[in-house]
């Protein structure tokens, strides 16, 4: 665990970066023993600082905009490229640098086909299984906008060398397997005319519990089985999962009602805003979370839901505490906001027992982002 006193400011995001290697090595040896392609998404986790260490395992990234091919161009030997519609003034700029690009829609393809360089083309498929029980992220819902029904593309157009799906979410093996299986199942008839074939994220190998096994198996089976298609998962959590920390500090303490709120100087509207989405509440360190716990965590802006979960702790919580929130590096820094002006976290690495700050923020990003 790392040691907050050599975290002179707070909010931080600190990535520990013993655990984030360890992932890292997890995911090489996947990839060095499987016929499969993992690719980084950036969607899930933009900390720069580190994309070299990531692009020495992932044969690529997945970008979803021009910032984000961008951000990735430098690093990755491969840029794949995804949008659920791409801006007019962006598209050939990102398909000049991506070696992949994927539509998800045929009006898409058709209006980019003859403007993509030499990018393989892909088409977003509707998978047809739906394993997400929050629908805020569930592609696969009735009505989605996201990927194509096999009802709707009957014959794969000329020039589509891949085909593109994403379904998961924190996934587990048997969710792939029953993905592939729905994809056989409703898109089989297109896999011998394809040479890639990609799963997208979701598919959390770097959790404890994750059943590596019957991913090893199920890759292995569809490779027998298709060997002619590469096969392509971007988890972008995997990559950085459990890795690191929002470390915030106790400002005030108030009741209502019986419910004690730690008031942080984090918000979580405008740093960890997945905590309100999902909705979850994450783990504290030193604490537990109940359904009758005493404590939440409030955050710091106006905004009268700023705060999640129950809380009991070990030891009853003191203004000037610092907190550890766990598993802050994915969906978190990518979609941080400055709503009420409050300052964004500075961003941190927690190394060989030291902590250098590699990104700090203040007055003149606000004031940027606004006019």
């Amino acid at each position: 665990m790392i040691d907050t006193k050599k975290i002179k400011r707070t909010p931080a995001f600190v990535l520990d970066y013993e655990l984030f290697m360890n992932n890292l090595t997890l995911i090489k040896e996947l990839q060095d023993s499987l016929p499969i392609t993992f690719l980084f998404a950036l969607k899930g986790f933009g900390m720069h600082a580190v994309f070299h260490e990531i692009a020495s395992v992932a044969k690529g990234a997945t970008a979803s905009s021009l910032n984000e091919a961008l951000l990735a161009s430098p690093y990755f030997r491969q840029l794949h490229a995804y949008a659920p519609v791409y801006q007019k003034n962006e598209y050939e700029t990102i398909a000049n640098m991506a070696t992949h690009v994927t539509f998800n829609s045929i009006a898409q393809y058709e209006m980019y086909k003859n403007r993509s360089g030499k990018a393989e083309l892909g088409l977003r498929i509707n998978p047809m299984y739906s394993t997400v029980e929050t629908a805020l992220y569930d592609p696969c819902s009735p009505g989605s906008r996201l990927g194509i029904l096999p009802t709707d593309l009957q014959t794969l157009p000329s020039g589509i060398s891949g085909l593109h799906s994403h379904n998961l979410c924190e996934s587990s093996a048997e969710d792939l397997v029953q993905t592939l299986a729905s994809i056989e199942k409703h898109w089989g008839h297109f896999l011998p005319k394809i040479s890639w074939l990609n799963l997208g994220g979701g598919h959390l190998v770097t959790r404890k519990g994750y059943d590596l096994a019957l991913f090893r198996k199920t890759i292995k089976a569809f490779h027998v089985k298709y060997p002619h298609i590469d096969l392509i998962v971007e988890p972008g959590a995997a990559f950085v999962w459990e890795t690191g920390y929002m470390v915030t500090e106790i400002l005030d303490i108030v009741e209502n009602n019986g419910i004690k709120t730690l008031m942080l100087d984090s918000s979580f509207a405008a740093h960890m805003p997945d905590c309100l989405e999902m909705p979850y509440s994450p783990q504290v360190e030193g604490a537990t979370i109940t359904q009758d716990g005493e404590y939440r965590l409030g955050g710091s802006s106006c905004l009268a839901g700023d705060w999640v979960g129950s809380y009991s702790f070990q030891n009853e919580p003191r203004v000037g505490d610092v907190l550890i929130l766990k598993d802050m590096m994915h969906y978190t820094m990518v979609k941080t906001n400055m709503f009420n002006g409050i300052a964004l976290p500075d961003i941190g690495i927690y190394k060989e027992n030291s902590y250098q700050v590699v990104r700090t923020y203040g007055f003149d990003e606000y004031q940027r982002r606004l006019s």
